[in-house]
């Protein structure tokens, strides 16, 4: 199995910034896409942002130019950087890898952490 561990959630005022970080651990043989997905209360979870073994990102329209996303990959650890926090950036965030956890097995499957809040209110 594999665990991810997210940090670095809070409470920052509008215009503040925060840095998560996500790392994995547990039976890895390799991770492909590793990325970061929120959830508002009353909403559904959605795509915040991701990025390849190879290092190729995407991001949802509404955080571009705001957010970056990177990631260690000798460390298995994914973070996500949040400059210019909006209080409509509220929501709880979730890690998410997709990973192999064996050379026998070839499919890999998606993880996902427990969730970091993040509430940006003056």
């Amino acid at each position: 199995q594999v665990q991810l561990v997210e940090s670095g959630g809070g409470l920052v005022q509008p215009g503040g910034s925060l840095r998560l970080s996500c790392a994995a651990s547990g039976s890895i043989f390799s991770i492909n896409a590793m990325g970061w997905y929120c959830q508002a209360p009353g909403k559904e979870r959605e795509l915040v942002a991701r990025i390849s073994s190879g290092g190729t990102t995407k991001y949802a329209d509404s955080v571009k130019g705001r957010f970056t996303i990177s990631r260690d990959s000798a460390k298995n650890t994914v973070y996500l950087q949040m400059n210019s926090l909006e209080p409509e950036d509220t929501a709880v965030y979730y890690c998410n890898v997709n990973a192999r956890t064996t050379y026998y097995v070839a499919e890999a499957y998606d993880y996902w952490g427990r969730g970091t809040q993040v509430t940006v209110s003056s």
